[in-house]
């Protein structure tokens, strides 16, 4: 029973943050109006000269307010807003380029629109809370002071009953703007994410140029694993059967002349055949596990949590199998970090979660769907459901992408399917990494999770 007023408060601390937060953005959108007017002082001065200096620097104070803005909108709503490209260079080339940038000029309409469109938004959960508390706080205290023309809202307040219903009134405000105070923060967000965000010409151009990078790390990537496997079994399997074909033949010349020798040499050749059909199983296993083949992703990572020394969990809420190179991606991520975490974090134990967050797409004809009970069924806001898998450490922290390999391949490998990953990792644990990727679940599911 203690953990639902410990909920209600801070439910109510974070509408009353998001009151504040509110009143704090429409006094920013006052700072930006007087930076959008310095940019437009810039511009009027372009004829004599003296633009061409202050242009650049101006232009610049108003990116920094407009970056400033983008990472409120992420903080405060979640709403995420993509930046144009930098601005360029200062002088004459340089106040010519900001002119030709559409980026400037989209920052310079939302300096102009904000303080007018975006500021009376976020005025209103504010001035409903403070005037609700000035009902509920000064009323009964100022109502007999007051000639009979005392008015709060629509009650003429000249009676104990009516500053009673003041004072009800006064909370009803109140809390009309603490309820209102977040849903009014998203729709400021949205609202500057149609004026902030950049082009589409430039969001194509930077797609384009992240699809050629990652195709390119893509086939860089197969020919690394091509060159991985043929060097597996040029050293292992290959050299083995060459092996047992050489102690083959030995048996077979002392097979009549020495029994006992060829016997040996055949109890080698056995040796030697379980050698290399174990060889060639490891090779299968880390080119696709059959477990994650048949089982899926689910049963393939506890497969993982069953053969570490460390103590690992495993809670997979997947409502059906990926598709097989999603899968792959994440199992063997999911393999490079237990085995950093295993080798350099110093953790004793590991918890896993996988979750799709989106519904399964129509199975193929004649193919049953089984969606677990309790297994999320909405997609992300941006319309694409997501495999989201995180891996928790209660290791020494500290990781760092940049000081190994293991964490930018994983990089790379997610960057294929448009994924991501976000490490957590501060000084003395724990370490969180957070992976990633658009899929949509489409085949039947077999895993027992």
């Amino acid at each position: 029973m203690s953990s639902i007023p410990s909920r209600s408060r801070t439910a109510l601390s974070r509408r009353l943050a998001a009151v504040g937060r509110c009143h704090l953005a429409g006094l920013l959108g006052l700072w930006v109006c007087v930076v959008g007017c310095g940019v437009v002082g810039a511009l009027l001065l372009l004829p004599v000269g003296l633009g061409h200096r202050l242009l650049p620097p101006a232009a610049g104070a108003l990116r920094r307010c407009a970056d400033r803005a983008r990472r409120r909108a992420a903080q405060w709503s979640g709403v995420r807003i993509g930046s144009p490209d930098p601005l360029p260079g200062s002088g004459t080339a340089g106040a010519r380029a900001v002119l030709a940038d559409a980026g400037f000029w989209r920052d310079l309409t939302w300096a102009w629109l904000e303080p007018v469109v975006g500021g009376l938004l976020v005025a209103v959960p504010p001035s409903l809370f403070v005037y609700g508390l000035f009902g509920a706080l000064v009323q009964p205290f100022v109502w007999r002071r007051l000639d009979d023309g005392n008015w709060y809202a629509f009650v003429p307040v000249h009676s104990t009953a009516l500053m009673v219903a003041a004072l009800v009134l006064g909370l009803a405000f109140m809390a009309a703007g603490a309820l209102l105070a977040p849903p009014v923060l998203r729709l400021h967000a949205g609202w500057g994410r149609q004026l902030l965000a950049p082009p589409r010409s430039t969001e194509l151009h930077r797609r384009i140029d992240r699809l050629t990078q990652t195709r390119a790390d893509a086939l860089d990537g197969r020919a690394a694993e091509l060159q991985r496997i043929e060097r597996d079994l040029h050293d292992g399997a290959q050299a083995r059967l060459v092996a047992l074909g050489m102690r083959l033949d030995s048996a077979t010349r002392l097979l009549q002349d020495d029994p006992a020798a060829a016997r040996a040499a055949l109890l080698e050749v056995r040796e030697l055949s379980a050698r290399a059909l174990q060889d060639l199983r490891d090779l299968v296993r880390g080119i696709q596990p059959p477990v994650l083949t048949d089982r899926g992703l689910g049963d393939a990572v506890r497969s993982l949590a069953l053969d570490s020394f460390l103590d690992v969990s495993v809670e997979a809420r997947l409502a059906g199998r990926l598709p097989a190179a999603v899968e792959s991606a994440a199992y063997f991520a999911v393999n490079e970090l237990l085995a950093n975490a295993a080798k350099h974090s110093g953790a004793g134990r590991v918890e896993i979660v996988l979750v799709h967050d989106g519904p399964p797409a129509e199975a193929p004809s004649g193919s049953p769907s089984h969606v677990p009970s309790g297994s999320p069924s909405r997609a992300p806001s941006d319309g694409r459901p997501r495999l989201r898998v995180t891996v928790t450490d209660d290791g020494r922290g500290g990781a760092d992408p940049a000081r190994g390999t293991g964490l930018l391949g994983i990089r790379r490998r997610l960057a294929t399917f448009d994924g991501s990953l976000v490490l957590h990792s501060p000084q003395g644990g724990p370490t969180t990494v957070a992976l990633e990727i658009p899929c949509a679940s489409s085949l039947p599911k077999t895993s027992s999770c």
